[in-house]
């Protein structure tokens, strides 16, 4: 068979359901052979969008998104998506055709050293140089990419290689399983707990990547510790817990920073330095940090650990519990109810534009609690990280990593694709619709019926969020912006505008039960932005 039928049948080997990308000439071969797959190809509009939506699909499903593209600026193209997936530590697998191995030792048209240029934003990065080896590259790049902590691969396959023919077959797929946490570890970090006055969980998404979220809750409520997430962990346990005190990484000195003020001892399970630098929870270097995960700590000033409990997050959870003694303070309760009661100001607030508290407490109203919404880059990512209350893991992401925008309208194509019978809602500003607004067409034509919510200001609403606390004046951030309506209904899809407060839920809910792409335009009055800065810096912790 042809080398690109083999590598192929690999892909399938690694049970993938869809590749992301954009056919080339220097992937002939790897597209004629998918004609014969099982796999579905989603021809896209731009590689970036590959990108994302494999970044997205990985993440949801813990099974490596597979994107392609060919060779140079296809390739290129590819670099922002692959780089939000290493740094969000979401599985991908990332292809790209190249020009013929007889001229990639010299000066030619489009041609560059793929292999080193994807080494720095993935976990794995390699280039087929003969048929005999696709076999062993592919199944390492998916093992790699699928291991703790999960990640991005490249491949880089050259066109003449493709050609070739090769006698061989996949190799048996293996997943490795975490080790058991040593039982020292367990009974040291149950001793510090045990003598707590007052902890507090920081709980990462190392505790979705490892379905700890069951363990998590419970280990909280039977040691009766609150938690407070990240914004890559929301609903990694249930708002409606008695011991979750929502999303921690706001930078302020808000009802979460104040727990943490208060903590002696901080237990940091599953948490990713990426997701929220120590420097801002824990800038006295004092307290006592016990980290729960499958990976050892990393090297920070900031996060000096008592003890380190490495391996499997659920059995770790549970064990600690067994030998451990319950909190007996009650310190972190008023922090919770002062969070819930400034969630529920403005829901009945008619005003436009809409408040962004009217319009989270809106979208929430209208969503399954098992829906699925994308927040983008922007102003609106701080309000959806504080304020949408998730009930399940895996409800609300946010990419914090790498931070991206233009990720929320391709991911919630990959999304929907994962889970097309759940309510998937793109939560996006209007800058970072534009970065990818192709992909509406590529919804429409897959027939992916999901929901952009654009929070509209006509502006680079976070940059001049901090321009005004930093400078009291704004630089450069304004713009124009199309109407939105119209372009929607240009692709097909069905556009709404929001002309005043009230019409929002019902305009939410008829979209979520549109069959096709509705993007709704609703106007958002980021004057909140200073008012909460404001409020957050002036307030003194509720305890």
């Amino acid at each position: 068979m042809k080398a690109a039928e083999l590598f192929v049948r690999c892909l399938e080997n690694e049970g993938v359901e869809y590749i992301f990308g954009i056919p080339g000439e220097e992937n002939l071969d790897v597209m004629d052979a998918l004609l014969d797959s099982t796999i579905k190809f989603i021809t896209v509009r731009h590689e970036q969008g590959a990108a994302f939506m494999a970044d997205v699909y990985g993440r949801l499903t813990g099974k490596a998104g597979v994107c392609l593209a060919t060779l140079g600026p296809g390739a290129t193209n590819l670099v922002t998506g692959v780089a939000d997936a290493n740094m969000d530590h979401a599985p991908l697998v990332a292809i790209a055709g190249q020009a013929s191995t007889h001229r990639l030792h010299k000066e030619s048209h489009q041609v560059l050293d793929l292999e080193l240029m994807f080494q720095p934003i993935s976990k794995y990065s390699s280039r087929l140089l003969t048929p005999n080896i696709i076999s062993e590259v592919v199944r390492k790049a998916f093992k790699i990419a699928q291991t703790e902590k999960y990640g991005a691969s490249f491949i880089e396959f050259p066109e003449n290689i493709a050609e070739m023919e090769v006698d061989d077959e996949p190799l048996p797929v293996k997943h490795p399983h975490s080790p058991e946490p040593p039982g020292e570890r367990i009974d040291a970090a149950a001793e510090l707990i045990s003598k707590a006055r007052n902890p507090i969980i920081l709980a990462g998404n190392g505790v979705i990547r490892g379905r700890a979220w069951k363990q998590l809750a419970e280990f909280a409520e039977a040691l009766r510790i609150p938690v407070a997430n990240t914004f890559m962990a929301k609903g990694v346990i249930p708002f409606k817990h008695p011991m979750a005190l929502g999303s921690a990484g706001l930078q302020a000195n808000d009802y979460v920073s104040c727990g943490f003020s208060r903590a002696d001892v901080i237990i940091c399970i599953g948490y990713d330095l990426v997701e929220y630098h120590p420097y801002l929870w824990h800038p006295t270097k004092d307290r006592i940090i016990v980290h729960i995960d499958s990976s050892p700590a990393e090297v920070d000033a900031y996060y000096n650990i008592e003890v380190g409990v490495v391996g499997d997050i659920k059995h770790s959870l549970i064990q600690i519990s067994k030998v451990a003694s319950p909190s007996t303070g009650n310190a972190m309760r008023a922090l919770r109810e002062a969070l819930i009661d400034d969630m529920n100001q403005h829901k009945d607030d008619p005003s436009l534009p809409v408040k962004p508290q009217k319009i989270i407490w809106d979208l929430r109203t209208a969503m399954d609690l098992e829906g699925i919404a994308l927040s983008d880059v922007g102003a609106h990512k701080m309000w959806m990280s504080r304020m949408f209350r998730c009930e399940y893991p895996n409800t609300c992401i946010i990419s914090n990593g790498f931070a991206s925008m233009g990720i929320a309208l391709p991911g919630a194509i990959g999304a929907k694709l994962a889970f097309p019978d759940r309510q998937v809602v793109a939560v996006t500003g209007d800058a970072g619709f534009m970065m990818n607004v192709q992909e509406i067409e590529t919804a429409m034509r897959y027939k992916t019926p999901i929901v952009i919510l654009i929070w509209s200001d006509s502006a680079y609403g976070l940059i001049e969020w901090k321009q005004m606390a930093q400078f009291g004046r704004k630089s450069h951030v304004d713009f124009n912006n199309p109407d939105f309506v119209k372009l929607a209904e240009s692709f097909g899809a069905k556009g709404y505008r929001i002309e005043k407060g009230q019409e929002l839920l019902p305009t939410l809910q008829e979209a979520l039960q549109n069959d096709v792409v509705s993007v709704i335009d609703c106007p958002v009055d980021y004057s909140e932005n200073l008012k909460l800065t404001s409020k957050l810096g002036e307030m003194v912790c509720p305890i």
